[in-house]
């Protein structure tokens, strides 16, 4: 049975992700050849949770302070996102299309609670599920692989980390297609998914109670048979007028300019009378009339 460290070792060996790890310092004073077995205890450590302590104490040679030097000096977000964009990108192009099928574009996106300490600065009480925690949202394609992976509070909004996740993932990987649960959409959500040219595809748990907005004005009577699931027709004007702003709004979550979560929070629920957040939720409406018709 091959171990998950020899596991680790080999992708290394084959990708080299290690190389991605630079000292926060001035100058690296370890050989690369003993850094890349420091590094690759410590993430293997990580990783299981079995700790720094545990894979000192199974080898003779590297101690608990070497490992703790690695890790405060090394191991970084910025560089696990580069670490783990190299392993992803080379599983992708080594996949064989006959054994896994075509790549698609598509991924699919969702949230966790974990709980934590109330000391985390993070920890929240989550309001659908209860208990004080965290939450842990993933994007991960249709062949299982972890694109992108986010910590955030429980009172985030899951909109804003699904948009994050699909503009900041840094993968070879061109996501076409979004798909998340009831929670991750909003008429807003379907219009910033359509501004930044993806397809938001929710699973919408009370889809028997959605409602078809019409194209068009003074034409109650052209649709018969959808009388009990029509509601008022879509206001264009609006966002014709609207549109440069928010042509802005998506441009500046593409470039990162801003952050979706502070983009969100502008249009709360409580700011209706926002012209441009009138104009984004008319054309999620469209967009999501479209999506409920196909």
């Amino acid at each position: 049975m091959t171990g998950l460290l020899d596991v680790l070792k080999e992708t290394d060996l084959r990708v080299g992700f290690t190389e991605a790890f630079k000292t926060l310092g001035i100058r690296e004073a370890l050989p690369r050849e003993e850094l890349q077995r420091r590094l690759l205890l410590c993430l293997y450590g990580l990783g299981t949770n079995a700790g720094l302590k545990r894979m000192a104490a199974s080898n003779r040679e590297i101690g608990y302070a070497d490992l703790l030097y690695v890790r405060r000096r090394f191991i970084d977000n910025a560089s696990l996102r580069e670490a783990i964009r190299r392993v992803i990108d080379a599983t992708l192009s080594a996949r064989l299309g006959h054994i896994w099928g075509e790549g698609t574009a598509a991924c699919a996106s969702d949230s966790k609670k974990f709980g934590a300490w109330d000391q985390n600065l993070m920890t929240e009480w989550h309001v659908r599920y209860g208990g004080r925690g965290v939450m842990i949202y993933w994007h991960v394609e249709r062949r299982s692989a972890c694109i992108y992976s986010q910590l955030k509070r429980c009172s985030s909004s899951e909109v804003a980390a699904m948009i994050e996740g699909v503009l900041r993932h840094c993968t070879d990987l061109e996501i076409q297609r979004n798909h998340v649960d009831s929670h991750g959409q909003s008429h807003v959500a379907f219009a910033f998914s359509y501004l930044l040219g993806f397809e938001l595809m929710p699973r919408l748990k009370g889809i028997g109670a959605q409602k078809l907005h019409r194209p068009d004005t003074g034409r109650a009577g052209d649709y018969p048979n959808l009388q009990p699931i029509l509601a008022r027709p879509i206001d264009w004007e609006l966002i014709r007028r609207q549109y440069d702003e928010m042509v802005k709004f998506a441009a500046a979550l593409r470039l990162g300019t801003a952050q979706p979560e502070d983009n969100l929070r502008r249009f709360a629920r409580s700011d209706l009378q926002h012209p441009t957040y009138r104009a984004l939720d008319e054309l999620g409406r469209a967009v999501k009339t479209r999506f409920l018709c196909r």
